[in-house]
């Protein structure tokens, strides 16, 4: 896979000042804390291991810094749907095997959080699929999710995937999907990957023992997301 084009690997430096303006407008606990500019891990009740493969978001920022000459934090940052830290971070990652639960006090916040700007990326690592959709839906009941194909421009926003989303695990052999949240304006809230487990491939190699090709197209796509998150 090659790049779109030269103009967008520009864009994408300009696009990470846009990231750092978008912290403007989370303005809740920004105001009494210093703003992160990192990626964050949400961490979820009823049982599911939300911590699993800690490595992936250390390597996805390093990936992301050496395409896009950015300078996201590497270290993960670990923040619960409750807690106003979360305004901190316009882009918060949530995975797992088993169940999520959020609490009423979650809820509202992970709703507020996105209405004014936070992005959630969601990657099912084989079963969390169920308690997902139902704790999205108690977040945002009057919107539903939404399928994106490969017209959409987020997998062009970079790296080219216009042949469709990868499959980097078989799970249950289905084809890979990718669902989206929308707010009203059209901003893409929420991106949710099923049956490919994308960020399995931003492990380290011996994580999963995934070949090298494989992790290197699940950190292009990962790249994606963020690019188009931040261009947005």
């Amino acid at each position: 896979m090659q790049s779109v084009n030269i103009q967008h690997k520009n864009r994408g430096m300009i696009s990470f000042m846009l990231l750092l303006m978008l912290c403007a407008l989370l303005p809740l606990s920004a105001i009494e804390s210093p703003v992160k500019t990192g990626f964050a891990r949400l961490q979820y009740e009823g049982g599911g291991d939300w911590y699993n493969d800690p490595e992936v978001l250390p390597n996805l920022a390093r990936f992301v810094n050496r395409h896009l000459s950015s300078n996201i934090p590497i270290d993960q940052s670990v923040v619960k749907a409750s807690d106003t830290r979360l305004f901190d971070y316009p882009f918060v990652y949530l995975t797992g095997h088993g169940n999520i639960r959020f609490s009423d006090p979650g809820l509202s916040n992970l709703r507020t959080w996105m209405l004014r700007g936070g992005f959630l990326y969601a990657d099912d690592d084989y079963g969390m699929d169920e308690s997902f959709r139902r704790e999205i839906k108690r977040i945002f009941p009057e919107r539903d999710l939404i399928e994106l194909d490969s017209s959409h421009p987020l997998f062009t926003s970079y790296f080219d995937f216009s042949s469709g989303l990868p499959k980097i695990h078989e799970h249950d052999k289905k084809p890979p999907q990718c669902f989206a949240l929308f707010d009203d304006n059209g901003r893409m809230m929420m991106l949710y990957t099923y049956e490919t487990n994308i960020s399995d491939g931003w492990a380290d190699p011996d994580t999963h023992n995934d070949p090298a090709e494989l992790r290197e197209t699940a950190l292009r796509f990962g790249l994606n997301i963020i690019h188009y998150m931040m261009a947005k």
